[in-house]
């Protein structure tokens, strides 16, 4: 385990703890050895419970929530005196009309909001930690059969033009034997049935190399670095050759391995004749 699969499992952990220490204070837990009336006065508590809850008023036994009414009623005794007397009525109502509680909203909003974010965390998790199977960039990429391949590359009038493969970002080109001697990947496995993958990316500030059909190489426009039909470096500040995959053919299917870019320094000699033509960074710059 290498030190940025630890970052993400502490990382990971953290985000657990988080999430268990929110859960305990929106849902009002607490551990059951704690309890807090030890910590309090009794004289408070006694002085307490002499008093109405202001929030919840005390109901009479055996009522619901309701609605209070206050019926005053007049009497008029023997001695002609005038008697007052209140007292107190409450009528049952449905909980459709009770509707909710400013805390109860508060609480549900709550629980809600930190559903979506616990929900957020994990979603983000399992996109750091979840393996990524196939497909894409990263994985073995299917770029065809080799006879696709080769007719895609090899024009009529004898010019060569890459097959670029969006998902493995590569370009696929020929290399004969007589080429393939004088390489030096001939031992790799690099060259499979006469085809190498090569990535886009030049390797001296990341730009995407363009190809060049009049100089049958790879011209890059950002710092002018140059290089052969299968990436061999000619000119320009790149350190290296380009960067290339590992390729092999499956039931007749070109597979190129994205899992691993393979960096290689400069070529001691070009195994492919380069430039072949006018250059198109120098049409361009004369333009």
């Amino acid at each position: 385990m290498n030190i940025i699969e630890v970052s993400f499992a502490i990382f990971a952990v953290v985000g657990v703890l988080g999430i268990i220490g929110i859960a305990t204070v929106v849902t009002g837990r607490a551990p059951k050895s704690f309890n807090w009336k030890k910590n309090v006065d009794k004289k408070a508590l006694k002085d307490d419970k002499s008093k109405s809850n202001f929030l919840e008023p005390d109901l009479p036994k055996g009522e619901s929530e309701s609605t209070k009414e206050v019926e005053s009623t007049a009497e008029v005794t023997a001695d002609q005196t005038l008697k007052l007397e209140e007292r107190e009525v409450f009528e049952e109502i449905s909980e459709e009309e009770a509707g909710i509680t400013r805390r109860q909203f508060l609480t549900k909003a709550l629980r809600i909001s930190f559903g979506a974010f616990a929900g957020i965390q994990l979603i983000s998790y399992l996109g750091f930690f979840w393996p990524k199977i196939s497909g894409g960039f990263g994985a073995k990429v299917d770029a065809g059969t080799v006879e696709e391949l080769k007719n895609q590359i090899f024009q009529s009038d004898g010019s060569v033009l890459p097959a670029f493969i969006p998902s493995a970002r590569a370009y696929v080109l020929p290399l004969s034997d007589a080429a393939a001697s004088k390489s030096q990947f001939s031992s790799g496995g690099t060259v499979a049935e006469g085809l190498v993958a090569v990535y886009q990316r030049c390797v001296h500030l990341g730009c995407r190399v363009p190809w060049c059909n009049s100089s049958q190489g790879f011209e890059c426009p950002c710092h002018g670095s140059k290089y052969n039909m299968v990436g061999e470096y000619f000119a320009g500040p790149a350190p290296r050759n380009l960067d290339r995959f590992n390729v092999s053919v499956v039931s007749g299917r070109f597979i190129i391995d994205t899992g691993i870019i393979i960096e290689s320094p400069r070529a001691p000699e070009l195994s492919v004749k380069y430039p072949q033509g006018l250059s198109c960074i120098a049409l361009t710059t004369e333009e």
